[in-house]
């Protein structure tokens, strides 16, 4: 085994509690870093940046520096409520360009089997805005995933006595892709959600 200096050990440590860096690409990334004292320096910088400006809006728990974040006081629809499990979901729905209304992270997912319950959600403060009114339409937007779809089935069963229109993103076959190649499941759903031309 190879024995490192107390600081790369350090650097290779936290390096491999990122998601999906192992040993290997840590030793890789400690070793880049190494080579260039410049982007070491850089790279702590917008660490200790993002650190001490980022945090979450107070409103709909994306990631903000000024709270309540941009998207939660300008121009928005504020009868649309879009509810995502985690803020990279809110950035690729902000990155279509086709949604014009407000957000709820949830940060996570239902799973019962990791532990998580709707207490460690922001699901209490999701019925909350919603109880304050305003809102005409909910569009769950969560993964399709077995979890994703138990949370946006717990969802709209809270939702439901609220009076408030309740949608799902549609889902189905990606553009571009060969049906034979397509899973099963999602050849149904794309069936079943099918639309008139």
């Amino acid at each position: 085994m190879l024995h490192f200096s107390a600081s790369l050990t350090r650097l290779l440590g936290e390096l491999k509690k990122l998601p999906g860096v192992g040993e290997k690409t840590a030793l890789r990334l400690a070793f880049h870093l190494l080579k260039s004292p410049a982007n070491v320096h850089a790279l702590a910088e917008s660490l200790v940046e993002v650190g001490s400006r980022v945090r979450f809006c107070s409103t709909c728990f994306g990631i903000t520096e000024a709270d309540p974040c941009h998207i939660c006081t300008g121009d928005r629809d504020s009868a649309l409520l879009c509810v995502v499990e985690e803020p990279q979901d809110m950035l690729a729905i902000e990155r279509s360009h086709s949604f014009k209304g407000r957000y709820h992270v949830l940060h996570g997912a239902l799973s019962p089997l990791s532990g998580i319950t709707p207490g460690q959600l922001n699901i209490r403060e999701l019925m909350e805005r919603l109880e304050q009114g305003g809102c005409s339409e909910v569009i769950l937007a969560t993964n399709f995933t077995v979890e994703g779809e138990a949370t946006a089935l717990y969802l709209a069963r809270l939702i439901k006595p609220l009076g408030i229109r309740i949608t799902r993103l549609a889902h189905g076959i990606p553009l571009g892709s060969d049906l034979e190649y397509v899973d099963l499941a999602t050849v149904q759903r794309a069936m079943e959600g099918r639309s008139e031309v």
